[in-house]
């Protein structure tokens, strides 16, 4: 037997340029650290049983990661709650765990949107934030381009607005659609309103699943 655990946790600025592929192998290495048992797969190469919510696109924070990691039936809450901490890296802010059942569906197929800040490191004036902002809101269509595929960047958009400025920073707050096959993604809002996508700092600030009744 086995039991199941969803972590919530922050990946902060140290670690923002971890791709996904990274991140997994830090949560392994964290959990030989402390001596956790993992539950593996079967078959002839045994993977730690680690399950990823959603990627985040390299040079990310993010203050909402969620991950579920199985472990043998030895383990609890107390124990990981105790243990964790001291084992994962300096990038990485324990936020929740809770155990779920085995037979929970995954994350990766009941998200449904994500929400984003996104502080301009650039001077830009609140004025004619608001007014583009405004004008993207009221586009009926947003056509772009992904991966040759030309899709409707409007229909993604679930809010956008200006946000509470952060150490004398211009905010802007966005949800996205972030369901499998239409995912919205704040570096393509922030080309529509004509920002660079390089001149600011993009954090991830909460995920949001439909898991039904």
């Amino acid at each position: 037997m086995s039991r199941r655990f969803r972590i919530k946790y922050a990946k902060q600025a140290d670690l923002k340029y971890t791709s996904g592929l990274e991140v997994q192998k830090i949560w392994e290495r964290s959990l030989r650290r402390g001596h956790l048992p993992v539950a593996y797969s079967q078959g002839f190469h045994p993977q730690a049983r680690i399950n990823q919510s959603a990627p985040l696109p390299l040079g990310f924070t993010s203050s909402a990661e969620w991950i579920d990691i199985w472990f043998q039936d030895e383990c609890d809450l107390n124990l990981l709650q105790n243990t964790l901490p001291a084992v994962i890296p300096s990038g990485f802010k324990l936020l929740e765990i809770e155990e779920i059942p085995l037979s929970a569906p995954t994350m990766q197929s009941k998200i449904v949107s994500a929400s984003y800040r996104v502080l301009l490191l650039d001077a830009n004036d609140a004025a004619d934030l608001l007014n583009r902002i405004e004008t993207l809101l009221a586009a009926p269509q947003i056509m772009r381009i992904r991966r040759e595929k030309e899709y409707d960047l409007r229909a993604l958009i679930e809010d956008l607005r200006l946000g509470t400025p952060v150490d004398g920073l211009q905010a802007i707050e966005m949800r996205l659609a972030a369901r499998p096959g239409a995912t919205g993604r704040p570096e393509e809002v922030l080309l529509a309103m004509e920002l660079d996508p390089m001149a600011t700092r993009i954090e991830k600030t909460d995920m949001v699943f439909d898991f039904g009744a």
